[in-house]
């Protein structure tokens, strides 16, 4: 019997999920999406935790979604704009689960936060980094764009802008000085740490916690947060539909050779 892809555990007031797909380095297919939903809600509505706080089994928190897996429609989304956006729409509401739960959620990362990883990381509340901890959203390279354009908000526009054109990685110091993370700790130390960094937050009162974290969501949506997430899918999602020159070749070289050849061949021209 297989192991779950995504595991779940109570540490006194502190609900613990793990992302269990380590030889994949924790990529998001369409079956750990769906568990990490059921999950997500599942310690959302634990009676018995007030914190919780998301890592990753392996030596990476996460590589974004997985372009290799079949999903249940296949490449059928890409055939039109409608379908390209109703496929991408579950993946924005996905990764603002950890936005909209009552709870506190911290982040606990090593090694690739990448793609939908990096963009479900900057929804959390709070984030320590491993020091080996690399971040970015590669996927505009390969001609596509993350369902939640969301780093703008976090580290400001000019900043976002340069990863999200470019699609560079960013070590975990880069992302500290940017304000895209709140703490970073030797390799070795980050689950201890981070779990005594949940449990410090779980001795404030559940309610002040939930009244705090509303207040400051509030304050985003009513800045327009929320909307310019969907304003974004809206706009980005017919890129998918479209066929650009780099992309056909990406997807055609990753259905031939692999994925990891085909991230390797366009990575290389940016080399340097």
């Amino acid at each position: 019997m297989a192991d779950p892809l995504v595991l779940y555990s109570v540490d006194d007031k502190v609900g613990i999920i793990a992302l269990n797909r380590p030889d994949k380095l924790n990529a998001i297919s369409h079956e750990l999406q769906q568990a990490l939903t059921e999950t997500f809600a599942r310690a959302d509505a634990d009676p018995m935790t007030s914190v919780v706080l998301l890592r990753a089994e392996g030596r990476s928190f996460c590589a974004g979604y997985d372009i290799g897996a079949k999903g249940p429609d296949a490449d059928d989304w890409r055939s039109d704009p409608t379908k390209a956006h109703a496929h991408l729409q579950p993946q924005l509401e996905f990764e603002m689960m950890p936005w909209l739960m009552t709870k506190p959620v911290i982040a606990s990362v090593q090694g690739h936060v990448l793609g939908g990883g990096c963009e479900l990381v900057m929804l959390c509340d709070l984030t320590i980094a491993a020091a080996d901890a690399t971040f970015g959203e590669p996927e505009v390279r390969f001609s596509a764009v993350g369902p939640a354009i969301v780093m703008p908000m976090i580290i400001g526009y000019k900043k976002a802008r340069e990863l999200l054109y470019f699609g560079d990685r960013i070590d975990a110091q880069t992302a500290l000085d940017l304000g895209m993370i709140n703490c970073i700790v030797p390799v070795a130390e980050l689950r201890d740490a981070s779990l005594a960094y949940a449990k410090r937050l779980s001795l404030i009162s559940p309610e002040a916690l939930y009244a705090t974290k509303r207040a400051v969501n509030r304050v985003a949506d009513a800045a327009g947060f929320r909307t310019a997430l969907y304003a974004g899918l809206d706009v980005v999602g017919p890129l998918y539909a479209t066929t650009t020159e780099l992309g056909a070749k990406f997807r055609e070289m990753a259905r031939t050779e692999g994925v990891p050849a085909a991230v390797r061949w366009r990575s290389a021209q940016f080399a340097g």
